[in-house]
């Protein structure tokens, strides 16, 4: 019969979106879909274009999203009758099945996108196909569009209602669970919700290397599960062994879908707390365990309170850290979401092809180059054992007994404690600078356990302690490592500053303006004082210093045809100025003469010393940087504003001890008075949420290396950017009830078990 009649597969067409040929291919295309879903209606395809097999998953999945309503679009105005007229966001409130299609400039209806298909009575398009546009008639076109009682849109909207309702399915049906059955699936999901939370919060794995009954350790999920089992009798009735076969609820599928389910209403809670306020983005890459390129993105807005709030919301994986690249990952998370870039004041970057760090610029010059490459020897070489840890450690107590009973050691508490040499880190400016500070201090202890590596015995490791150690005893070694303890000693306090949440930009331009002031000032200045500094260090520890007018000899190269240079000139001139110079140039990249003018004005909302810093023509230029906030008459309007809100917050002691534009922005709400001066507030706003640095998203990726570890290196995307975004908002998480979860959980997809 097959010459005949081909077979066909159960799978359906092999050319639809989400089929597949094999089960295990087919969930994986699947979670793929859904993890993908185009949020903006005029950009999704149709419906009838998805697997048969898939279609109510992806139906699931829009309608546990809702509908896609921009409601703090900047909805653009179209001639129509020789009038301009636009989409009235009121009218989201009216129809609930009402989408806005912000690349289309047009509205859908969720219900029949997702279930029109179904019905032979196909009816008009409007809704469906190109959107509706006609804002004219707008609401009267809606209406119609509702019909009936037998109406397609009202059997789509009957359709949505069974598909999400799971005591209608056949299924359900057919099982005829009893009322005692609803309770202890109930009980045992709440008991699963409970440890899948617990170890989110801690970052810990679900899953053990061996989790048959008779293993020892069955993984962090099942111990936890048996824990509370073994401390409540009524969740021991329900849960492991005393569940239904296939009703356990500690399958991998299963836990993978609580912990989507907790990150999903971690992210609506955000989302929500958002709303339609004016946002900024912060982004940035990194490599994971897996040495995958993971994109982060931060929210920052200024919420009700007026406090500056900055939310992570996940990491996705990119193949490349490309502008383009980038771009289409926040694009796909903006659509996904329902935000708008009409409401976007601020965009934050970072990354090798974006923003290069202050040592990263040090490093163009070869010979600083090679020294943090013998620094992060010297730290690895010195710490690669426990035995060499313990030499160094009783080197340096020994150096500090012999100090101390010389006089030549301050003493007080909290002085002179057990210490070791510290490894650099790749999202912390600051980490090298503590790096060149532990090498300094304990400079003749690290010298000491390299002779006593050389001493051991002779093989590679004894090779590579006597270069490192040779590089580390000459003069050159020794002025790199003060170079850059002073270079970074004066950039530190703006690093640490960059890395605090709330650090608004106007107190990070004067941080900046002073560190270049200082750099300034040692580029003319400093020369003489770091070889007197460097040349003291030398004379203690029996290294060889060069007379600064003889000729450079650069070691290991031949002379012949070499340049004619002092000392003088290759430290001062190819050394200290050009790193130094570097250093300014990077800043002044960083805040460049387009930003001066935009940074000036909003100094001149500072509420400190009594509002000295206040200008009104420039707080008026301010607000021209933002024509879509400000119209010409709220410009006129702002004028008159100023006027009163000077005097009033001059005049009242509420407004007289100050420090910063967050500490305004809070006062003001708690006064009432950022009602009173709306267009005053909304500046505020506005300079509150530029962006000043991307260490919320580089402290993410601290945690991404807690959550995805050696031994988690094989955690899927999605996965990871869940339990991440629960770890990370974990203030937000904790607010998070049971109910809300298992609600969302069971919305899925069928479940074998009842609510």
């Amino acid at each position: 019969m097959e010459r005949f009649f081909k077979r066909k597969s159960s799978l359906g067409s092999s050319d639809s979106v989400g089929s597949s040929r094999t089960s295990s291919s087919r969930q994986s295309e699947l979670d793929e879909v859904l993890a993908n879903l185009q949020a903006d209606p005029g950009l999704r395809i149709r419906m009838i274009e998805y697997d048969a097999n898939i279609r109510d998953e992806v139906r699931r999945a829009y309608l546990q999203k809702g509908p896609c309503q921009p409601r703090g679009h900047s909805f653009p105005q179209s001639n129509i009758s020789g009038l301009n007229r636009r989409f009235i966001p009121q009218w989201f409130d009216e129809f609930d099945w009402l989408e806005y299609s912000v690349s289309k400039d047009a509205a859908f209806c969720l219900y029949c996108y997702l279930f029109k298909s179904n019905f032979e009575q196909v009816g008009s398009e409007a809704f469906t196909g190109a959107g509706f546009k006609n804002w004219k008639k707008g609401r009267e076109r809606m209406k119609v569009h509702v019909g009936p009682v037998g109406s397609v849109h009202n059997k789509a909207r009957e359709a949505a209602t069974n598909l999400m309702n799971q005591n209608t399915h056949i299924e359900t049906a057919v099982s005829k669970h009893s009322e005692q059955a609803r309770m202890a699936y109930r009980r045992c999901l709440i008991a699963s919700i409970k440890c899948t939370k617990f170890l989110l919060r801690q970052g810990l794995s679900f899953r053990g290397n061996d989790e048959s009954a008779t293993s020892s350790n069955r993984g962090n999920y099942l111990e936890l599960l048996q824990f509370l089992a073994d401390n409540d009798e009524k969740v021991k009735d329900v849960v492991l062994e005393n569940a239904p076969g296939n009703l356990k609820l500690v399958a991998p599928k299963i836990q993978k879908d609580i912990v989507n389910a907790c990150a999903g209403e971690t992210l609506d809670v955000i989302m929500s707390g958002l709303k339609d306020r004016f946002f900024s983005i912060l982004v940035d890459e990194a490599r994971d365990i897996s040495v995958k390129e993971q994109m982060a993105m931060v929210l920052r807005y200024v919420d009700d309170n007026g406090h500056v709030i900055e939310r992570f919301v996940g990491v996705q994986h990119v193949t490349d850290i490309t502008s383009s690249t980038l771009k289409d990952a926040i694009d796909i998370f903006f659509s996904s979401n329902g935000l708008s870039f009409s409401k976007l004041r601020g965009q934050g970057y970072d990354g090798a092809s974006n923003m290069r760090a202050l040592v990263a610029v040090a490093k163009k010059n070869i010979d600083i180059a090679s020294f943090f490459t013998t620094t992060n020897s010297v730290v690895n070489h010195v710490g690669a054992s426990c035995k060499r840890r313990d030499a160094l450690r009783a080197q340096l107590q020994e150096e500090l007994v012999i100090a101390f009973e010389n006089d030549c050691l301050i003493t007080g508490r909290g002085l002179h404690q057990e210490t070791s040499l510290k490894r650099a880190g790749d999202t912390r400016w600051s980490s090298h600078y503590g790096t060149i500070i532990s090498i300094i201090s304990m400079f003749s202890s690290v010298i000491h356990v390299l002779q006593m590596i050389i001493d051991d015995n002779p093989n590679d490791s004894a090779g590579e302690a006597n270069k490192i150690q040779r590089e580390m005893l000459t003069f050159q070694f020794v002025f790199h490592l003060f170079l850059m303890k002073a270079i970074l000693g004066l950039t530190n306090d703006v690093s640490q500053a960059l890395q605090k949440k709330d650090q608004e930009i106007v107190n990070a331009m004067a941080l900046v303006k002073s560190c270049k002031e200082k750099l300034h000032w040692m580029r003319n200045n400093g020369f003489d004082a770091l070889v007197e500094e460097v040349s003291s260090f030398c004379d203690k520890h029996h290294i060889d210093v060069p007379t600064m007018d003889e000729a450079f000899v650069l070691p290991r190269r031949s002379r012949r045809n070499a340049p004619i240079k002092t000392n003088r000139h290759h430290y001062r001139v190819e050394l200290f100025i050009y790193v130094i110079d570097e250093q300014l140039t990077e800043l002044d990249d960083r805040f460049n003469e387009v930003n001066t003018e935009l940074l000036i004005c909003l100094a001149s909302l500072s509420p400190n010393d009594s509002f000295v810093a206040f200008d009104k023509q420039k707080l008026l230029r301010l607000a021209q940087f933002y024509p879509q906030d400000f119209s010409d008459g709220d410009l006129l309007a702002l004028d008159d504003q100023l006027e009163l809100y000077i005097h009033y917050v001059s005049s009242s002691s509420d407004f007289s001890d100050l420090h910063g534009i967050g500490d305004l922005a809070k006062k003001k709400v708690e006064t009432r008075m950022h009602r009173a001066f709306n267009y005053v507030y909304l500046l505020i706003t506005l300079a509150l949420v530029l962006p000043v640095a991307t260490a919320s998203v580089e402290r993410a990726f601290s945690v991404m290396n807690i959550i995805k570890g050696p031994l988690r290196n094989k955690m899927g995307d999605q996965w990871l950017s869940d339990s991440l975004l629960v770890y990370v908002e974990k203030d937000v998480f904790d607010c998070i009830e049971n109910e809300a979860i298992m609600l969302r959980f069971q919305n899925m997809k069928p479940r074998r078990g009842q609510l």
